[in-house]
């Protein structure tokens, strides 16, 4: 399988993006590379594409997998195992965001949590649990609104995306009228 430069392109950007995303570069070339492709492939097609071993490819595709980013497709008379992505662009990015929780937001969370539930021994952990509070109060209310947000349609979210900055616009007209009014 050769990569055209655009597809290639795209693909090791994704791969750059992947580590940042959480999982590491080649899985994330192996995903961009299933993404953009119209039919089903195989682990051969894709050690082939991105030149690496495969091993490497069994490994990542394993990962895929666990993310629930990927499945398995079968042809007739094929022995084969060939892969394809599970979903939308909008699935997968639930899926990121999800994982991501579980692994980032929640062990925080239940840090602050224990920690909070500690009586302060002093004014400086009186001070220190004011600010994790703080923290503790914003993770929560990110994980709240982000539940909220997986649970639209695409659609919406994309109603919701475009209004996002008229959303914004709306709320400083109200805090303009607000503060007339109390004058």
């Amino acid at each position: 399988m050769k990569m055209t430069p655009m597809i290639e392109t795209f693909v090791m950007h994704f791969g750059e993006m992947g580590s940042r995303w959480g999982f590491n570069r080649t899985v994330g070339q192996m995903y961009a590379l299933l993404v953009i492709t119209k039919e089903p492939i195989s682990a051969n097609q894709i050690a082939e594409a991105l030149s690496i071993s495969r091993g490497n490819v069994s490994m990542g595709l394993k990962e895929l997998q666990s993310w629930q980013l990927i499945q398995l497709h079968h042809k007739p008379a094929d022995r084969k195992d060939y892969f394809h992505t599970n979903g939308s662009i909008w699935d997968m990015a639930n899926r990121v965001f999800e994982e991501r929780r579980k692994r980032e937001m929640d062990p925080t969370l239940s840090l602050l949590r224990d920690i909070l539930l500690d009586t302060p021994g002093n004014e400086e952990e009186e001070h220190a649990q004011q600010k994790l509070r703080e923290v503790h109060d914003l993770l929560e209310g990110i994980t709240k609104w982000s539940s909220e947000l997986q649970r639209l349609s695409p659609e919406k979210l994309d109603t919701l995306m475009k209004l996002g900055s008229g959303v914004g616009k709306v709320l400083d007209l109200k805090d303009k009228l607000l503060k007339r009014t109390n004058e």
